[in-house]
């Protein structure tokens, strides 16, 4: 499995754990209005106040962790997608070249 792979991973099970802690924050806010005696309607705007809160931090931490993942992936220096293509790209034409002088070497002699 690579490195990005691996934190991409970690990156998912972050943003699920956050899933269920906004569920479950959301059920304790139901059981204290209950205990309260707070209108529904105030329930509601609190909780939607709690969600906007918790995808704020969500958001942080996904950008948290997406720079921490770059710096990371910078210091084992993982080539770049443009430059594993110009490797590519000088394989192939070192590969035509040795075809090449491969066809030159077999050639019967003039």
């Amino acid at each position: 499995m690579t490195l990005p792979t691996r934190f991409q991973e970690a990156v998912t099970q972050a943003r699920a754990g956050v899933r269920s802690a906004e569920r479950e924050a959301e059920k304790v806010l139901g059981r204290i209005a209950d205990a309260a005696g707070i209108a529904p309607g105030d329930v509601r705007r609190r909780a939607r106040a709690l969600g906007d809160r918790l995808q704020a931090r969500r958001r942080e931490l996904g950008k948290t962790v997406d720079e921490t993942v770059r710096r990371a992936a910078s210091r084992v220096r993982l080539p770049s997608r443009d430059e594993v293509e110009t490797l590519r790209q000088r394989v192939d034409a070192l590969t035509a070249r040795l075809e090449a002088l491969e066809g030159e070497r077999h050639k019967p002699a003039a």
